[in-house]
């Protein structure tokens, strides 16, 4: 009854919701399978700076540094300084977890020199994205208050662009993942049960990404559901 009544006002608070339930269970995941697996050590004895940096070298890309960085899971490619930085829990350990997800980072790096088409169009997308983000709410509450559902429209057209963001990086990371899981496998010959546990902990750091494209989905089925209702 009560998800109807939902419903009946606007069928994005729903999709929103499940985001929400999806996102938590997401993080919750990928937590206990980064605990999990940052306790079992890889069969070749690498850490992840060593993985990431085998990676890197293997295309040619000796120019990208490696760097060490506070935080838990806090590793990312940074493509203005072309610098992988990769979190303490990584970094050094040779654990399942850590070659996975410096592997991953390391994909990053491969494709933004190979100029992944995907890549590219997410890194053209990020000036408009972060304005359709800051200005949506102005946009609404502006709308809403002076009855100007232009207002909501042109805020509804902005945040597109972060709808389309998000929709774009799960190519991206999905890219990354099936790249790192490869390397893995067949270049590096990694045991089975070292790449099934990579594959374990690479799909459940996904569902994070999923949770948040859907939530951007409800996100834009409300405003324009709300903006037609005006």
């Amino acid at each position: 009854m009560l998800f109807q009544m939902m419903y009946d006002m606007n069928p994005g608070i729903l999709v929103i919701i499940a985001a929400f339930i999806l996102g938590m269970i997401a993080r919750s995941r990928v937590n206990s399978t980064f605990n999990k697996y940052s306790k079992v050590r890889n069969g070749l004895g690498l850490t992840g700076a060593s993985m990431a940096r085998s990676i890197l070298d293997n295309y040619g890309l000796a120019n990208i540094g490696i760097e060490q960085v506070q935080g838990k899971l806090t590793d990312h490619y940074d493509p203005r300084s072309k610098t992988l930085r990769l979190s303490s829990g990584v970094y050094a350990s040779d654990s399942v977890a850590a070659i996975g997800i410096a592997a991953h980072e390391a994909g990053h790096a491969v494709q933004h020199a190979m100029g992944y088409s995907p890549l590219k169009f997410r890194t053209a997308l990020v000036p408009v994205a972060n304005l359709g983000s800051q200005m949506l709410f102005p946009l609404l509450l502006g709308g809403f208050f002076f009855r100007m559902t232009n207002l909501i429209y042109i805020g509804v057209a902005l945040y597109s662009a972060a709808l389309l963001f998000q929709l774009v990086t799960l190519p991206v990371e999905f890219n990354a993942s099936a790249r790192a899981v490869s390397w893995l496998e067949k270049e590096r010959g990694f045991p089975p049960s070292d790449v099934a546990g990579v594959k374990k902990v690479l799909t459940a750091a996904a569902l994070t990404y999923v949770a948040s494209a859907l939530a951007a989905i409800g996100q834009m089925l409300w405003l324009l559901l709300a903006g037609r209702r005006r």
